[in-house]
C-alpha cells in the first residue's frame, strides 16, 4: 500500500531528475491550486456579499422597514451620512443606528 502511494506521488510530481524547472513546478502547483480554491470558495463570495450590502445601504429610504444585525426591527425616519434614525415601536421610541449595522431591508410602510 505504501509503495503504491509513493509510486503515485512520484508519477504525480515527476521522478527526481536534473531538471529543476519541473521539480519547482511540482512544488509550486499544489500551492497555486490551494490559492485558486481559496479565491473561488472564500474571497469571491465575500466580496459579492460586501458589494450587495453596500448597495443595500446606498439605497436606504425614509419609511423602509429594517432589521439590524442585533435583531432590532424598526422603520427609518431620518437618514444621515453614516447612521439612520429608526422608530422601533408604536409609542415613538427612536434609536440612532449605524448604517453598517443594518442587516436587511423590508418593504415600505
Amino acid at each position: 500500500m505504501a509503495s503504491s502511494l509513493a509510486a503515485g506521488f512520484i508519477l504525480l510530481t515527476g521522478a527526481p531528475s536534473g531538471n529543476s524547472t519541473s521539480s519547482l513546478l511540482g512544488l509550486a502547483l499544489p500551492f497555486i491550486l490551494i490559492l485558486g480554491i481559496f479565491y473561488l470558495l472564500i474571497y469571491r463570495p465575500q466580496k459579492k456579499r460586501e458589494r450587495e450590502h453596500q448597495e443595500l445601504i446606498d439605497n436606504l429610504e425614509r419609511g423602509d422597514q429594517i432589521v439590524t444585525i442585533g435583531g432590532i426591527h424598526g422603520t427609518i425616519r431620518e437618514i444621515d451620512d453614516d447612521s439612520v434614525l429608526a422608530q422601533v415601536d408604536s409609542k415613538g421610541v427612536k434609536l440612532r443606528i449605524d448604517k453598517q449595522a443594518i442587516a436587511s431591508v423590508g418593504g415600505n410602510e
